[in-house]
Parts: structure tokens; sequence; C-alpha cells
């Protein structure tokens, strides 16, 4: 099961892979684009790249108004659909943080018995 790799390991690895060593330690003011705008961060990358076209399971999500706002907010300024956003939210954190794995395993392991 280790051996399968996700999706964002895949592209954290890419990314790693890709980092040009003077464009991190180079200020922000040379690190722009030709047209003025900042480079695109590597997580919106990541969240752009990310494929939720197969899901089809739904969950009923509640959120509180400030962070329902945010997420409309990110949407209206990256085009990236709310639910793309959070499924790619969940998936990563499922993914760096293990010990979220093992308690679900363990539930498993003792409802079996």
């Amino acid at each position: 099961m280790e051996q399968i790799r996700s999706l964002a390991d895949q592209l954290r690895d890419e990314l790693e892979k890709k980092k040009d060593p003077k464009a991190v330690a180079a200020p922000v003011q040379e690190r722009k684009k030709e047209n003025g705008k900042k480079p695109e961060p590597d997580i919106l990358k990541a969240i752009r790249a990310y494929d939720n076209a197969d899901h089809k399971s739904m969950v009923h999500v509640r959120f509180d108004a400030k962070t329902a706002d945010t997420m409309a907010k990110f949407k209206m300024a990256t085009n990236v659909d709310v639910t793309k956003f959070v499924a790619f939210a969940v998936r990563y954190l499922f993914d760096s943080q293990p010990e979220l794995k093992a308690i679900i395993k363990q539930f498993i392991q003792n409802t079996e018995l």
C-alpha cells in the first residue's frame, strides 16, 4: 500500500525537481513575471492540476461564514471551483497527516474483531 503514491506526492516531487535555486533565493521583485504579476504559487499549480472529474461521492459540509466567504473569494480570484479546492484540501490533509489514516485503520481493526 505504501508503494502507491498519491497525486499530491507526485506533484510535490515534480515541483521539487523543477525548483531553480536562483529563483528561490531571488527577491520577490526579481521573480515577478514580465507582465508585472507575481508567479503562480506551487500550491495553486497543484490545486489546478488536481483532477476531481471522476469523483462521484457527495458530502454535505458546513463551514462558518468567514470560511465560506474566503472560499468564495478564492474562487473569484483564481477561477478554481470550490468543490475542487475542498477535495484537494481534504486529500492533502490525509496525505500530509498519516496519523489520521492510522486512526481510521485502528477503528476498522477494532470493529472487525
